[in-house]
């Protein structure tokens, strides 16, 4: 019995050492926390292996993070994942079909970007650029100037233009108003010549004159003769104006008028687009164009991945990080992964310290026999 009581007793002393030992040596990983002093000479294991270590701790972490965990390849793999590419093709359409169903204006999403009166800066900026081209450009010939492709077609137009004007006066010397017009206008001359015109009117008697002169004038302009003349006319004439120095035409007409036309033709143009949703101007092309979108983008960044890494120096954000934790939190944070794994740690030293104990009994009892 007592054999039996001495064994228990050395066993349950070497559990104890043993667990307890453990336990401190799991303790010291983390505490003291920092170093103590006494009669100024820093105490042996001050402070715990972590916190002194802390510096060391987040460079490697960091490592590790960049060359094994978080690789350049693993992200790749992952981007050309076609899983992936569809759940991300999926999450970006739900986002962009709550974007598109919003009344947003246009004005209001350039504003969002930075863009604040929009319509205020195009039109300063065609003011600043017509005024840049007076400048600059003031000794030249008009048709130096203004681009060919725009002369060409304005050369092509004119007998477009001139069989527009002939219809135009043909309808009008037709029309009531025209005939009274004509008939004023002879009547004016007449009075004008005095007798000369008086006698005409005796010659000709009740017959109007304009009667007679009408359907000359409208034969005429329907004669190719009319078109012609009036085709080389505004050819010359608009060839005079070619020649002109842009200096001169902006003399005549005044860079303040030019400047004014350009900002209401502007503001015509762009106010009303400005004031729409953007959604519905641009559903049907985002709608057809995003899953490609999506695809070019993910390929375009796992063909850049390690320069953006790099860039963006991780291994140094994880040190950073892990370096500013306090040591409190570095503890509370392993110890909530591994505390179980401690807990048994603690306990296999209280084994080993039992059976240490156990045999040390059997050998002490037989060395007293």
């Amino acid at each position: 019995m007592g054999l039996f009581l001495y064994l228990v007793f050395m066993m349950v002393v070497g559990a104890f050492i043993g667990g307890m030992t453990n336990s401190l040596a799991i303790k010291m990983l983390f505490r003291p926390y920092r170093p103590i002093y006494i009669a100024g000479k820093r105490l042996p294991f001050t402070p715990g292996l972590i916190p002194k270590r802390r510096e060391e701790l987040a460079e490697q972490l960091g490592r590790m993070v960049v060359e094994h965990l978080l690789t350049a390849d693993g992200l790749r793999r992952k981007l050309n994942d076609e899983t992936f590419i569809r759940d991300m093709t999926n999450y970006v359409q739900e986002e962009v079909e709550k974007w598109l169903q919003s009344d947003e204006t246009v004005a209001f999403w350039l504003e969002r970007m930075g863009i604040k009166h929009p319509q205020q800066m195009v039109e300063t900026w065609i003011e600043t650029k017509c005024n840049m081209m007076m400048t600059q450009r003031g000794e030249l010939p008009l048709h130096a100037a203004i681009p060919s492709e725009l002369l060409q077609k304005i050369d092509d137009a004119i007998p477009a233009i001139v069989d527009r004007l002939l219809f135009r006066l043909r309808a009008y010397v037709e029309s009531e108003q025209g005939e009274r017009q004509m008939e004023h206008m002879i009547h004016e001359f007449l009075q004008s010549r005095g007798m000369f015109g008086n006698m005409i009117q005796m010659f000709l008697g009740n017959v109007s004159l304009a009667d007679k002169i009408r359907p000359e004038v409208v034969k005429f302009l329907q004669s190719d003769g009319a078109k012609q003349l009036l085709v080389q006319l505004f050819t010359n004439e608009w060839g005079k104006v070619k020649a002109m120095h842009v200096r001169d035409v902006e003399q005549f007409v005044g860079r303040e008028t030019v400047v004014g036309w350009l900002k209401r033709l502007t503001s015509a143009i762009v106010q009303e687009p400005l004031q729409q949703p953007l959604g519905p101007l641009v559903a049907p092309y985002v709608r057809s164009s995003l899953p490609q979108f999506v695809r070019f983008f993910l390929q375009f960044a796992s063909e850049r991945l390690e320069q953006w890494m790099k860039r963006l120096h991780l291994q140094e954000i994880v040190r950073e990080e892990v370096a500013s934790f306090s040591v409190e939190r570095l503890e509370e944070m392993i110890l909530t992964i591994s505390r179980r794994e401690f807990k048994m740690i603690t306990y296999l030293g209280a084994l080993l310290g039992g059976i240490i104990g156990l045999v040390q009994g059997c050998v002490a009892f037989f060395v007293q026999l």
